[in-house]
């Protein structure tokens, strides 16, 4: 069964969220839990982005990865550490959003 490269970039994109997350909770690696979540979740990751190189475009593959996973990273930022996010954060993300949204929807890039 061969996974749809959406798929595995999708995964591949919530396994990094996760894993930088745990890493902010492992203080430096001192805390064992998160520090193991950040292991198995970078490793998934990785697995995953490689599935989906097979199939797309580096630079394509890179722009969604790096995109998306920076507005989750931020969100979840936001969320769990009170990270506070300004006027000029807030437009940077929409044009990360907005840049993925066009790589995705009008660039042939990715074509042949």
């Amino acid at each position: 069964m061969t996974i749809p490269p959406y798929l595995a970039l999708a995964i591949a994109i919530v396994a990094e969220v996760i894993a930088t997350t745990a890493l902010k909770q492992s203080a430096g690696f001192t805390r064992p839990m998160p520090m193991l979540v950040t292991v198995i979740g970078y490793s998934i990751a990785f697995y995953f982005l490689s599935l989906t190189l097979e199939r797309m475009p580096t630079g394509i593959t890179y722009a969604i990865w790096s995109g998306v996973g920076i507005v989750l990273i931020t969100a979840i930022a936001w969320l769990l550490h009170g990270q506070r996010l300004d006027g000029a954060s807030l437009a940077g993300i929409g044009l990360i959003m907005a840049g993925v949204l066009v790589l995705n929807l009008f660039s042939k890039a990715g074509a042949g």
